[in-house]
């Protein structure tokens, strides 16, 4: 699988994405990435294991501890390529909004009989 499929396999969960957002702001341990989930550390694991295969995570040695950190290289990879796609659309809904606003530049006011007759009472 390439790089880009293992990036968005692995952001397909929220478990993972909530395990990302929290390495946003530092390492942690398996225990601290665990704690807000009501999980197993064996799953959770898993989850690591996912996000490593991915090469979203790197987990580090440091006696005891083996901490987790965030890798943004595949997150920006992943970025760039649905940034193509943004352009798409945005030029799109451009080319739609103009089109509308045209329609609606177009379009005179329609006289109807109850516009009409509330006219004449407001005249007399």
């Amino acid at each position: 699988m390439d790089r880009l499929s293992l990036t968005f396999s692995a952001l397909a969960d929220p478990t993972r994405r909530a395990i990302l957002a929290r390495l946003s702001s530092g390492p942690a341990s398996v225990n601290e990435l665990a704690a807000p989930f009501s999980m197993s550390l064996p799953a959770v694991s898993k989850h690591l294991k996912v996000l490593e295969r991915a090469q979203l995570i790197a987990r580090g040695r440091e006696a005891q501890w083996r901490p987790c950190e965030i890798k943004a290289a595949p997150l920006k990879e992943a970025t760039d390529w649905m940034e193509q796609y943004r352009q798409f659309w945005e030029a799109r809904f451009d080319r739609l909004d103009a089109y509308l606003q045209e329609l609606q530049a177009q379009q005179k006011p329609v006289k109807t009989k109850a516009n009409t007759k509330r006219k004449k009472k407001s005249n007399t």
